[in-house]
């Protein structure tokens, strides 16, 4: 019985072959940032459509796409503090299509406060750059019989304080517990869902002290309806050039914020990261980008990705023993 086989093909040709598979099966590489990007990118937000974390991204990334040539969509997918975000992002294809908003919670807090988070921020992301960071403000209302922030330490002392957050492992949360850290108090912490449901409460009375972002604080401290009480920034606000920060009162020795930084998953390729971080340095130089940020309360702070991974080590080491000490965990 005779069996047909086929010529083999020329060496040549089997090496070609070979080449293509192996192209086809290997992830992108960019070598040339001006090959990336080659599809709509991606920009993921661990926090609600609407909040100042969303707006940052939907502006930014409105910028982005029109210099970049590709459209920039967000997505929100929020839940436990950004944690349900960045374990999302960490686990997406690295050819740099896919972005997230590192903030200080996702790249800082979520480490310690969630004891079964999946993901190591400086070991799973690669990060592009600083964007912006705001201050927070410590605010209450008319009627409360606080008068100045020493009048709030002094109740702490006598075990009689209490104030209100955006939630748990916020920037707001944790800003005021190192404030009381530091002046070894304590006060019961008043969670809420967000700045907005503090806001109303803290209006309506029911609360006498919040920690909130300017974006919601600064129109009722302006119409009165608010009082401020401190800000937590090096310096003081433009807006409010009358409220002293916490390190004038001597409370805290430097400024705390809330930050948002853009980091994408670890391996995506070199090429793809510097245009990137190149991108994200030119949309945030644009006026217009700038002045609806500033109109957040938002001060831009443009950087390139080995700053970002600087902040976010220095930020850990100052904010994991704080958090540590005090027994803050996450639900």
């Amino acid at each position: 019985m005779s069996m047909n086989v086929s010529p083999r093909p020329p060496l040549r040709r089997r090496q070609f072959n070979l080449g293509v598979g192996l192209a086809m099966a290997a992830p992108a590489t960019w070598a040339k940032s001006e090959d990336y990007p080659q599809k709509p990118l991606r920009w993921v937000v661990g926090f609600p459509a609407g909040g100042g974390t969303d707006v940052l991204a939907r502006t930014v990334g409105a910028q982005l796409s029109a210099q970049m040539g590709q459209t920039v969509y967000v997505e929100n997918k929020t839940g436990a503090g950004g944690t349900l975000a960045a374990e999302h992002v960490a686990a997406s294809a690295s050819d740099g299509h896919t972005l997230l908003t590192g903030d200080v919670a996702i790249m800082v807090f979520n480490r310690v406060l969630y004891p079964q988070v999946r993901y190591e921020p400086l070991r799973d992301f690669a990060p592009v750059g600083l964007m912006a960071r705001f201050p927070l403000v410590i605010a209450t209302h008319p009627n409360s019989g606080i008068g100045a922030l020493e009048q709030f330490t002094a109740a702490a002392r006598r075990g009689q304080a209490s104030y209100a957050s955006a939630g748990v492992g916020t920037p707001h949360h944790l800003a005021m517990e190192l404030l009381l850290s530091r002046a070894g108090l304590s006060a019961v912490h008043v969670p809420y869902r967000g700045d907005a449901p503090a806001l109303q409460d803290l209006l309506g009375g029911m609360v006498p002290v919040a920690v909130l972002a300017p974006s919601l604080s600064l129109p009722y401290v302006r119409s009165q309806k608010l009082q401020a009480l401190a800000v937590t920034s090096e310096r003081r606000l433009p807006q409010l050039p009358e409220v002293p920060t916490l390190a004038e009162l001597g409370l805290v020795s430097e400024g705390v914020y809330a930050w948002q930084g853009l980091v994408v998953p670890k391996k995506t390729p070199a090429g793809a990261l510097q245009r990137l971080s190149r991108e994200l340095g030119a949309a945030l130089s644009q006026a217009p980008v700038r002045s609806k940020l500033e109109e957040l309360g938002m001060e831009v702070t443009p950087s390139d990705g080995p700053t970002l991974q600087a902040h976010v080590h220095a930020e850990q080491a100052r904010w994991d023993p704080m958090i540590r000490s005090r027994g803050i965990k996450a639900d």
